[in-house]
């Protein structure tokens, strides 16, 4: 008897909560569309206030890292390349070497190659230099063959523009008799300083360049020299608990193996593409063709962004040598091949393997670098959000962030 009433207790109660339930998702949703459960749409609770300020943070924080990026780029790069160079330095360790001599030795031997290279290929960067005033002439000879003798589609434009303001004037719609226009002035009038002027700017860009190279030398020096000290004073900044300092050691870890892996896949990916470029360069007939794999390898950092600059590069150089459009679509036909051979084949498929992430957060994480810090900021996009995937797996709370940029 007591077991039947006990049954009898239970249905009534799964009645009233069912009934409750349905009560509370039709009272709760009463814009439900039909055919489609009340129970089944998600209730979305904002806090103005929580949303206002994270909004607020977020903007500072980006205008912060803008209005740092002297700073934070030479920082970011030194402590990449001391992350990639430090296993060797270890391995010198090994053999008793102290690491003083081997972090001079290996700082030396980098310094030693980039002077190397620069040495051999800086007579093509000169004769690349010198051939810059010669481009404007050869463009309007190209045009002139073009066009046929007759008025280029710039030239009738300008024709056009010039009717249209006599009309317009003629007709009273200006307040007073518009001035007689001055013919537009030669282009090899004003080429000359024109080029002088990209010239002064690349020289003071160059010197800039060259600055923010010493000071990462030198940063990168240092950070060699210190070893794992940093290491060691962030794990002991985590506190007395046990489990911060093996959760901190981890994510160190985890940061040094994939700076070190991503790095390395760079320097091996960018050689052999300008090892490639220059023997494919060189059999065309293209001058300067160290220069030109040099840039390549330099330029090919840059994922999806360094291909397409360095073919567009190379397509130029051919048409002011050859001024022939089947040659120009060789050269740049070649440098897009080679490119999407190493980047799009060899690249891809190690930073997959390396980085663990999917393809779209990649490239969306280039768009917002890229627009924060330029071209600086398409050569560490991926390492700095490889970082941030790697943190926000071992911390509470950023798992969403974790989950948005993995595989």
């Amino acid at each position: 008897m007591q077991v039947a009433d006990t049954q009898a207790v239970r249905a009534t109660d799964a009645v009233v909560v069912d009934a409750n339930v349905n009560g509370a998702a039709s009272s709760d949703f009463p814009d439900a569309a039909p055919g489609h459960p009340a129970h089944l749409r998600l209730p979305v609770h904002v806090n103005a206030r929580g949303l206002a300020l994270g909004i607020i943070a977020t903007v500072a924080f980006i205008f912060a890292l803008q209005w740092s990026q002297k700073f934070l780029v030479p920082l970011l790069l030194g402590i990449f390349i001391a992350y990639t160079l430090n296993p060797v330095v270890v391995w010198l360790e090994r053999w008793r070497i102290k690491r003083a001599i081997g972090a001079t030795l290996v700082t030396v031997l980098i310094v030693a190659m980039m002077g190397l290279v620069i040495h051999r290929v800086q007579d093509q960067f000169f004769n690349i230099i010198d051939e810059l005033p010669q481009i404007t002439e050869k463009l309007t000879r190209v045009l002139a063959k073009t066009s046929g003798g007759q008025p280029s589609t710039i030239q009738q434009v300008q024709a056009a523009a010039n009717q249209i303001e006599q009309a317009t004037a003629s007709a009273g719609l200006e307040g007073k008799r518009a001035a007689p226009r001055k013919p537009p002035p030669a282009v090899g009038a004003s080429s000359s300083f024109k080029v002088m002027d990209w010239v002064l700017a690349g020289s003071m860009g160059l010197v800039t360049f060259v600055t923010q190279a010493t000071m990462v030398i030198f940063l990168v020096f240092f950070l060699l020299l210190a070893g794992d000290t940093f290491k060691r004073k962030l794990v002991k900044l985590t506190g007395p608990s046990l489990t911060r300092k093996k959760v901190t050691v981890h994510i160190l870890d985890d940061i040094n193996t994939s700076i070190q892996h991503y790095m390395f896949m760079l320097l091996v990916t960018n050689t052999l593409l300008a090892l490639m470029m220059w023997v494919a360069l060189r059999t065309i007939g293209l001058e300067n063709a160290g220069a030109w794999a040099v840039v390549a390898g330099l330029t090919h950092i840059m994922p999806y962004f360094g291909p397409l600059l360095i073919t567009s590069l190379t397509a130029l150089a051919a048409f002011m040598q050859f001024e022939s459009v089947q040659m120009v679509l060789l050269v740049a036909g070649t440098s897009l091949a080679i490119a999407t051979l190493v980047g799009s084949l060899i690249a891809t498929w190690m930073t997959g393997r390396i980085a663990k992430m999917n393809a779209a957060a990649v490239f969306v994480s280039l768009l917002f670098w890229g627009w924060l810090w330029g071209m600086w900021g398409l050569l560490l996009g991926v390492p700095v959000v490889v970082m941030i995937k790697v943190v926000a797996e071992r911390i509470e709370g950023m798992e969403v962030i974790a989950e948005l940029l993995g595989e």
